[in-house]
């Protein structure tokens, strides 16, 4: 049956919240931006480019159907600064523990995710859009990335499996309500129906983790293997951080990653946060989060680095923050409230 295609424009940019289940294959690529390039031009042409390989006229697409393609543009925090320094997006992510990031895999000017249902796509949409940049761009790092096998959550929402056997994405800002308020920015004017992405890509220790008891594993994630908290309930019921067994103990430990992750715990908004699995360089995982507010992921990193069990068990490898720009149409360009064309 074919695949319904995605139309790339509107209030918001799409690869985020639409489709509302994401596609099974992702390729992240970051790029530096020349000095003397116009920035306006620039994002405009790849915005163009975006809806000719979306709507199958590009001839780059070398005749196969975009499918549910989706093409989502950031920019880094020294465009954003370019712009305008006092615009939401214009801090660096800070350097945290269990990190072994080589200068060409920190940061970036410029971010494309593509997500496809069929697999071959994306790297083909990458070529076109590099193609179309030209010499104005060089690229820092790239990332081809895959979701594991999905479990229901309900309401048509899926969250899929790591290579760890657990479950990623279970909580998150779900709702429309939720994601005006945890999701998307408000404003300024130039920003507003933006969002600040975050990439972190992590080599895992599978023999180590597989080597451990289940309940062990469990107690590390504060989730059974099949979802549920520790605390009791389904799979989409809330963690109870105050339940104790009838001695006194919490029944999601103190240290497990549900805890020290949890936006209650952290005292931040949620964030929209999207796992994939990565079998190159390494067996490993790149997260994406995307939230209106850096501080929701710092404050959670930094909450988690001081006593998370998950934490050992991963060796970040590459990390960056990009403002994702608003949304776009044929009559308002992408990055056109930031830039002039």
């Amino acid at each position: 049956m074919p695949i319904a295609p995605v139309s790339p424009t509107g209030l918001f940019q799409v690869g985020i919240t639409i489709p509302q289940q994401a596609q099974s294959n992702l390729l992240a690529v970051t790029l530096d931006v020349d000095n003397d390039v116009p920035i306006g031009p620039l994002l405009a042409e790849l915005g163009e480019t975006i809806r000719a390989l979306t709507a199958g006229t590009d001839p780059r697409l070398l005749g196969l159907s975009p499918g549910d393609l989706t093409v989502t543009i950031g920019i880094g925090p020294r465009l954003v600064r370019m712009a305008d320094p006092a615009l939401p997006g214009t801090t660096d992510l800070p350097q945290f523990p269990h990190e072994q990031i080589t200068p060409q895999a920190r940061g970036g000017d410029l971010l494309i995710q593509i997500c496809a249902t069929d697999a071959v796509v994306p790297p083909i949409t990458a070529a076109a859009l590099l193609t179309q940049a030209g010499n104005r761009t060089q690229e820092r790092w790239r990332q081809s990335a895959h979701r594991g096998s999905t479990v229901p959550l309900g309401q048509g929402r899926t969250a899929p499996r790591n290579q760890f056997g657990f479950i990623d994405g279970i909580v998150g800002p779900h709702t429309p309500a939720q994601q005006q308020r945890n999701l998307w920015l408000p404003g300024p004017p130039p920003v507003a129906n933006a969002t600040i992405a975050v990439l972190r890509r992590m080599e895992l220790d599978l023999p180590r983790f597989a080597a451990l008891p289940v309940a062990t594993q469990e107690a590390i994630f504060g989730r059974r293997r099949t979802g549920e908290p520790l605390s009791g309930g389904t799979i989409t019921t809330d963690p109870d951080l105050g339940a104790k067994t009838p001695d006194g103990r919490y029944l999601i430990p103190a240290d497990a990653h549900t805890r020290r992750a949890h936006s209650t715990a952290v005292g931040v908004g949620l964030m929209l946060r999207r796992s994939y699995s990565i079998a190159e360089p390494t067996p490993g995982l790149l997260f994406i989060s995307f939230q209106n507010d850096l501080q929701t992921f710092t404050d959670t990193l930094t909450h988690m680095t001081d006593d998370d069990a998950l934490l050992p068990f991963t060796t970040t490898t590459a990390s960056a923050t990009f403002l994702i720009l608003p949304g776009f149409d044929q009559a308002h360009p992408l990055g056109a409230t930031l830039f002039h064309r």
